[in-house]
């Protein structure tokens, strides 16, 4: 299984290669520096690793192009490359950083069944329209329960139609 997520997210960033040259040019000369934003997160059994995004904010805000590419969801592509590492899932929690896990509150033993699973590039709580921690840790919780290739199959193709229905609770 983990041969055919490493080869599907090859075959994937290959046929993106239009994609990426786009959005590698516009990022560079919206911005003029880095075209990757490259930042530790806490992934599978809380082991950190590098996700790679690309930079869509400037000095703390969104920039115009940003806004577009992520409406899009191009700013996750560069994370195949996570999947290919053996750091990331297709789907999966989403990684967080040890800041964000200690603001949370999500240090716990309580959560620690959130890091029994490879963190993905969407899950449940990526899918909803409400950004509330709490129904954020019970769709991971959901998620690590249930998780199965047929709920992957229909996280990823919610998540291909966010960019033309928006997100919605799944």
């Amino acid at each position: 299984m983990l041969f055919v997520m490493k080869l599907s997210a090859v075959f994937l960033l290959i046929l993106s290669i239009p994609i990426l040259l786009l959005t590698s040019f516009v990022v560079f000369f919206s911005k003029g520096e880095s075209i990757l934003f490259k930042q530790k997160r806490v992934g599978h059994n809380k082991k950190e690793f590098i996700i790679y995004k690309f930079r869509t904010m400037n000095n703390e805000k969104i920039t115009k192009a940003g806004r577009i590419i992520r409406r899009l969801g191009w700013d996750e592509i560069p994370q195949l490359i996570n999947i290919i590492k053996g750091d990331m899932a297709f789907v999966g929690p989403r990684p967080l950083t040890e800041f964000d896990i200690k603001r949370l509150k999500w240090n716990t033993t309580n959560y620690d069944q959130r890091w029994s699973v490879k963190p993905g590039i969407t899950g449940p709580a990526q899918l909803t329209n409400i950004c509330d921690a709490n129904i954020s840790i019970k769709k991971d919780f959901f998620y690590v329960k249930n998780k199965s290739i047929a709920l992957d199959l229909k996280i990823i193709i919610r998540s291909l139609a966010v960019p033309i229905i928006g997100k919605r609770t799944i």
